[in-house]
């Protein structure tokens, strides 16, 4: 296999900036004929814009804006260039907010990403990514296609019939959360199965490094990627793990939290993202992540930018097991019992697992008692605390992301 995907992750500077300078015109002037934009973009001038400082100068797409624009114009609120119908796959992520899918040739640009991580013809991967309702799944199987990998389709848990198949049918590289790798390797291990993984390309949850040592440690190169359900893969890790660099089909912004103002490089801000995908125009996309600019080249001699990876959200929303929470999620949580008059969340880690503490303020109640609906909120199981009212802090936080990530 070739070390690189294509030519385009290796070219100069000058000719990036002269592809964006033809795409981007086109680019902007697909999102101002859509309906989802609801005139934003009415006094741009596409013609003019023909780089990343011209993107400073419109306007920011916000989720909110996605999630309102779908609620009036089923499924994709006028921001596609296709009919639903015209596409392979639709999908839906929490929210709802639901987003297409393209059959045609790595759509969602994985197959860069895999080639990064060593896998190509000859490798089995075993996609622990779910393929029910949302993207995951198909987007990191479109990748494997595209690099000539075979795929079993494992989705999520089962565990034990994880390891058996992992086992028998030879499998070679896997695609999945960080942590549940370790899950499948532990369990082979008590059922006496040794596994052939010696590859792993992660995403949809951090990747520490006391985890990704252990894997080294068994033999597995791991590396992880930044992608979303929207936007498909925005960045990723080489064999370098110096940073993440970002896909050639997507432009990166890094802004002040709340406002589309670029910040100094190496300053600490929101990602905003511009997709040159043709379907599905998403201009400066606000993700809600928050990354820096990593400056100069990848060792690794691909030449497009780099950031420095996940570093937080720009709101309090985390994800936790591979799921975001949302604020708003918490708020419905409360507003399902009267008694209660404030919660918070707690992401934490036990070994090297995501766990969940629920802490409710209200007089009276059990754990038990509102398990159910912790579940039907939250979308994820874990501990619950019932705390006395006046207990929690003041502090406006509904989230309290206390991991490390160092």
């Amino acid at each position: 296999m070739s070390r690189f995907f294509d030519e385009l992750e290796t070219r100069k500077p000058e000719a990036r900036e002269e592809a964006y300078a033809s795409a981007l015109p086109q680019q902007v002037a697909r999102a101002q004929a859509l309906s989802g934009y609801g005139g934003s973009l009415s006094a741009v001038d596409a013609v003019a814009v023909t780089s990343v400082a011209d993107l400073a100068s419109l306007p920011v797409l916000r989720k909110s804006a996605l999630v309102e624009a779908q609620s009036t114009s089923y499924p994709f609120g006028g921001l596609t260039i296709r009919a639903p119908s015209g596409f392979t796959h639709i999908f839906q992520s929490p929210g709802p907010i639901y987003e297409p899918g393209g059959g045609e040739h790595d759509w969602w640009r994985m197959g860069r990403f895999l080639n990064a991580c060593g896998i190509g013809q000859g490798d089995i991967v075993q996609n622990c990514f779910g393929y029910h309702l949302t993207p995951a799944g198909m987007i990191f199987e479109s990748g494997a296609r595209a690099v000539g990998a075979a795929v079993l389709p494992a989705g999520t848990g089962q565990t034990e019939l994880q390891a058996r198949a992992a086992h028998d049918v030879g499998v070679t590289a896997y695609a999945g959360t960080p942590d549940y790798l370790k899950v499948i390797l532990d369990k082979a291990d008590t059922m006496g199965l040794k596994l052939n993984i010696t590859k792993a390309a992660v995403g949809g949850g951090a990747l520490f490094p006391s985890l990704r040592q252990e894997y080294a440690d068994r033999g597995i190169s791991c590396l992880q990627c930044y992608a979303t359900a929207d936007l498909g893969n925005i960045a990723y890790e080489s064999e370098a793990m110096d940073g993440m660099i970002v896909d050639e089909n997507v432009i990166v912004e890094i802004v002040r939290p709340g406002t589309g103002d670029p910040v100094a490089p190496g300053e600490v801000g929101e990602v905003v993202v511009t997709t040159l995908n043709p379907d599905y125009p998403l201009i400066r996309f606000a993700t809600g992540d928050m990354s820096a600019v990593l400056e100069g080249e990848s060792p690794c001699g691909r030449s497009n930018m780099r950031i420095k990876g996940w570093m937080g959200r720009a709101d309090q929303t985390t994800k936790i097991k591979g799921m975001f929470v949302r604020p708003e999620q918490v708020a419905a949580l409360v507003a399902k019992h009267d008694e209660i008059a404030k919660a918070r969340v707690i992401a934490g880690r036990e070994g090297e697992m995501d766990v969940m503490t629920v802490q409710i303020e209200a007089e009276g109640g059990s754990a038990d008692h509102y398990m159910q609906t912790v579940v039907d909120t939250l979308k994820l199981k874990g501990k619950i605390e019932v705390v006395a009212k006046g207990s929690l802090p003041n502090d406006g936080k509904v989230i309290d992301d206390q991991r490390v990530y160092e």
